[in-house]
């Protein structure tokens, strides 16, 4: 989709605006009580999911990259000015989801994706070198079972090349698409370059 210069330029300011960390949560019990649209960030552990959303809020540390890959398992909450809550998953699983990582990020976090009526949508990171997992495919599902909308967003697009951006993309809607809730557009992203990330703001901005 092709945004204005004007949407993208109310893009660029509404990330630029205040985001502070308000809320993580290990359990239902003690999610934070939110009716700003939220929109959660999932993907494995070593896509670059901190990377989007520190280049998205034009930050260097407000997401923090773990020492662990998929270790961290709460939910960490943003609140972006006074209009956006953006939601940072737990990752699931390094490289290559195993069963048991699978299982152990479904328990809470299918709970927040099926009770949360404000989720405005989910962007679901996938590495733009490694095509989908069986782990990406696995939480594919689960999203589509919870009847909550996710965007394929491409990350490491730098590390391609351009000419293959494309196809990769193609490539990815052709496996995906008996994904039921998938939304249709998929953005590619670089947070090193810089790539896509105004489209993605656009692309967000839009959901508030």
């Amino acid at each position: 989709m092709e945004y204005t210069e004007e949407q993208i330029e109310l893009a660029n300011h509404l990330f630029s605006g205040e985001c502070k960390f308000i809320a993580g949560s290990t359990a239902v019990s003690n999610l934070p009580v939110n009716n700003l649209p939220e929109i959660a960030f999932a993907g494995a552990s070593n896509v670059g999911k901190s990377s989007i959303v520190n280049a998205l809020t034009g930050r260097r540390t407000l997401v923090r990259t773990s020492h662990n890959p998929g270790h961290t398992k709460q939910l960490n909450f943003f609140k972006l000015r006074e209009a956006l809550v953006l939601v940072d998953l737990p990752g699931y699983g390094y490289a290559r989801a195993s069963k048991a990582s699978i299982e152990d990020w479904t328990g809470f976090t299918r709970d927040y994706l099926r009770g949360r009526h404000n989720l405005k949508r989910i962007c679901l990171l996938i590495d733009s070198r490694r095509d989908l997992k069986p782990g990406d495919v696995e939480i594919m599902k689960l999203m589509d079972e919870c009847a909550v909308v996710y965007q394929i967003i491409l990350t490491k697009v730098d590390k391609v090349k351009k000419d293959d951006v494309e196809k990769i993309i193609s490539a990815i809607k052709a496996s995906a698409k008996k994904h039921t809730a998938m939304h249709p557009e998929i953005i590619a992203t670089s947070s090193r370059e810089g790539y896509g990330i105004e489209t993605l703001r656009a692309e967000l901005a839009m959901l508030k």
